[in-house]
């Protein structure tokens, strides 16, 4: 079969202005931020509404991604998607519902969730997830004798292992953060060609953590290349101040943004490697990044522009992250267009201004 054209954008737009993509046939789907989250003027697109806080005084954000492929919607069981011949893009949200065996609330709803994602894609043909982006409140807070995370990772591994899916080397890139309220919260990005898993070599895969981390490892790789529309992407998990499996530098948000920094630096150095003609470049990727204290958003943003050291696309938002101790998150995508309409991170040592300004 010829696939159409599949090249992806990425815009980054305030939800006051999300009603205007309502006549756009080229929207895949996306997620908006707001601290409440509020309902969303959509057309019934696949849009996931999340409560998570933006810097003080900046209005509610949304990362739509859009596709040039010819592009049809559906409904399957929770799942909102929208579908071309090459890509998928689905979210969702559940309760957290008390099961009627001993699993944990959250641990079932996950479980439920990846069930249903895996059922989708296997009939509607999509061989591979690309990306998984997971949102779910009080992530570090301790129930039913165990950290909720932990609980989050059990119920993911269950699912791909019940559908007969690798939990190891090809797994999808995603993020798991800790959102202000709702429930389990997921949007994912599939395709029908090849994607492959990307790690860093200055860390452990997340999928062979000792066990300290919890009874399962969590179920992602560092990040996900894959080549559309004659265009090599790379898309990159949430990366933290991790090296080998351990944190660093606890309590210094500047050192963790660094830290997270040369991780990413590193991740694209692999695919570049793995990929040679891509050329990927830290100065051409859209950056989302998880502050968790809102007093160190002015610091993150700093190291950033230093780090970098040229204009980028990037959205700051408040979260809490995987582990308690860590204090920011990075991920990033590369290799597609980015559209219109966000601001930049500047190359002086002035303060960031984030997508929204």
């Amino acid at each position: 079969m010829m696939l159409a054209e599949a090249t992806l954008r990425l815009e980054v737009l305030p939800a006051s202005r999300l009603s205007r993509l309502s006549g756009q046939g080229s929207v895949l789907g996306g997620v908006c931020f707001s601290h409440p989250a509020r309902p969303l003027d959509g057309a019934g697109l696949p849009l996931l509404a999340v409560d998570m806080s933006l810097p003080a005084g900046e209005e509610a954000i949304c990362e739509v991604w859009h596709c040039a492929e010819p592009l049809t919607s559906g409904r399957h069981g929770p799942i909102r998607y929208r579908q071309g011949d090459t890509l998928l893009y689905g979210c969702m949200s559940l309760d957290e519902a008390v099961p009627d065996d001993a699993r944990a609330p959250l641990q079932a709803a996950t479980e439920a969730a990846y069930q249903a994602i895996f059922e989708l894609l296997e009939a509607r043909g999509y061989r591979t997830v690309l990306r998984v982006w997971n949102y779910f409140p009080a992530i570090n807070r301790e129930s039913h004798a165990m950290e909720r995370y932990r609980q989050f990772n059990i119920g993911r591994q269950d699912a791909f292992l019940s559908h007969g899916r690798s939990v190891v080397d090809n797994v999808p890139a995603a993020c798991a953060l800790g959102s202000a309220g709702g429930g389990l919260q997921i949007a994912f990005l599939a395709a029908r060609v090849n994607v492959v898993g990307v790690e860093n070599p200055r860390q452990l895969s997340a999928y062979h953590y000792p066990s300290q981390y919890g009874p399962r490892s969590p179920t992602f790789s560092r990040a996900g290349l894959v080549r559309l529309g004659g265009r090599d992407m790379l898309f990159i998990s949430g990366t933290a101040s991790i090296v080998g499996h351990q944190t660093l530098h606890h309590g210094d948000v500047a050192a963790q943004t660094r830290e997270c920094l040369h991780n990413i630096a590193a991740i694209v150095a692999e695919a570049n490697r793995q990929a040679p003609a891509a050329g990927f470049r830290l100065d051409q990727f859209a950056y989302t990044v998880y502050v968790r204290r809102p007093e160190d958003l002015a610091t993150v943003r700093r190291e950033m522009a230093q780090f970098i050291g040229a204009p980028v696309s990037v959205v700051f938002l408040q979260a809490d992250v995987c582990r308690a101790e860590l204090l920011v998150e990075v991920e990033a995508s590369g290799g597609h267009a980015i559209g219109s309409g966000q601001a930049d991170i500047p190359t002086a040592d002035m303060p960031c201004r984030s997508t929204s300004a």
